[in-house]
């Protein structure tokens, strides 16, 4: 039987993060350059947003470009800010056909000018679309993300606009890049790295964490849907004993 078989698509989590993380190393053991894995990792981004779609996932977040990213060698930076934009520019007809709306999450400005046009377009283009939706993180990082919605809930409480009082768990949500999304219940990186990397920290509080030695390049639906097997295979308490949330099982 396999992994989607097992599938039970009447408990999917909402939202799936994924670390994709493994392009070098496969890259390397094939002989080649970063850049080749990076090339190939586009291909499981096509097959697993098309998994997750046809399954009927709400939203995945696919961590693509951290903000420390921007610090390997120029050369590795040029070809992923090439790749994006090509990739953006293919891919566009394939999400609008099936119903995906793309989104971003990041420092977008850091982008090169190019590679925001060619974003900002196919974010326009995916905006009427109702089905996936598929996030990117790009030039992303969490602690960025966290910084920042505390400097704009100062300037909300300095005009007035907001007290210091009213600021609860709710609210601080709102000021995230991701306010307009679920919480990630599960969270899945490749490659056999047991680390959140700066990713999505907040939001990920009750995640279920997934981690697999398969390299990005290599990842497929059938190893998206073992995870999920996995995942609904968990106990998630939210700090609940075992007993009472089988007794709120019960009672549903």
């Amino acid at each position: 039987m396999s992994f989607l078989q097992k599938v039970d698509k009447q408990h999917l989590p909402r939202h799936i993060a994924i670390i994709m993380d493994g392009n070098g190393r496969w890259a390397k053991e094939k002989g080649e350059d970063r850049l080749f894995g990076h090339f190939h990792g586009v291909e499981s981004v096509r097959n697993i947003v098309e998994g997750a779609a046809e399954i009927g996932i709400e939203c995945l977040t696919l961590y693509a470009f951290s903000t420390e990213n921007w610090d390997r060698p120029q050369d590795e930076v040029n070809g992923l800010m090439a790749l994006l934009v090509d990739t953006i520019k293919k891919e566009v007809p394939t999400l609008n056909k099936n119903n995906i709306r793309l989104n971003v999450i990041g420092d977008i400005s850091m982008l090169p000018a190019h590679a925001q046009k060619q974003l900002n377009e196919a974010l326009a283009e995916t905006a009427v679309n109702t089905g996936l939706n598929l996030v990117m993180a790009l030039s992303y990082s969490s602690r960025w993300e966290i910084i920042e919605a505390v400097k704009n809930m100062a300037l909300e409480v300095k005009s007035g606009n907001l007290l210091p009082g009213q600021i609860d768990q709710t609210v601080f949500q709102q000021y995230l890049s991701t306010k307009n999304f679920p919480d990630p219940e599960l969270m899945i990186r490749t490659s056999g790295e047991y680390r959140i990397s700066n990713f999505l920290l907040y939001q990920l509080a009750y995640a279920e964490l997934y981690f697999t030695p398969t390299l990005w390049p290599d990842f497929r639906k059938e190893n998206l849907y073992e995870a999920i097997v996995n995942y609904q295979a968990r106990e998630r308490r939210f700090g609940k004993t075992g007993e009472q949330v089988k007794n709120n099982q019960n009672q549903v």
